[in-house]
């Protein structure tokens, strides 16, 4: 519980009325490897902080092959956010690409204490605005870097993600192709670029 306070307050600072309020909505839970957090098509009612692990955001497409939208790695939020807000069923499921440890809460609740605490409402806006900014960034990722220029920032924004997770959801977040993956990789190395 303290590295979600440590982390909470890392985004705004929370009073001690406050945090002893949000403490409470939390539980200790774990997400096996393989597991939804988010399930598709499910209206989403929980909302987690991830203490370690990592989580997949994703989507299918009508052929059903699956795309890895997002990465979530610890410490951090997860939870489908607009399902969320919209209480429609999720399209984006979230699932545990290794075994997680979590803290999770009922958004309800969280969003209650909005009325009441106005730095937990600032808080929930800081961490909206958050994913607003990484949506955005991705999307101006995938339109204007080529494949390397991706996957070198991808190394740089999880510096340790490609020794933990099978090499196909790399390609996946890429957008390209494992073979593709594999022949970035090789150049990379071939041309000592860093970290190779």
């Amino acid at each position: 519980m303290q590295k979600l306070k440590e982390f909470l307050q890392a985004k705004t600072p929370i009073g001690e009325d406050s945090w002893a309020e949000l403490e409470g909505l939390f539980q200790r839970g774990k997400l096996r490897k393989g597991e939804h957090f988010a399930s598709y098509q499910e209206a989403a009612r929980r909302i987690a902080f991830l203490e370690s692990g990592i989580v997949r955001a994703y989507f299918v497409n009508k052929e059903g092959k699956e795309y890895n939208k997002q990465f979530f790695t610890s410490p951090g939020i997860i939870g489908a956010y607009t399902s969320l807000l919209t209480q429609r069923p999720n399209q984006i499921p979230q699932q545990a690409l290794v075994d997680c440890e979590i803290w999770v809460a009922n958004y309800k609740s969280v969003a209650q204490l909005y009325d009441r605490f106005q730095d937990l409402e600032r808080l929930g806006r800081v961490i909206a605005e958050s994913y607003f900014l990484e949506k955005e960034q991705k999307e101006l990722e995938m339109a204007l870097l080529n494949a390397t220029e991706r996957y070198l920032l991808l190394r740089k924004r999880y510096p340790e993600l490609e020794n933990q997770i099978p090499q196909y959801h790399i390609a996946s977040y890429l957008s390209i192709s494992t073979t593709q993956l594999s022949r970035i990789r090789r150049r990379l190395s071939e041309e000592k670029i860093e970290g190779f």
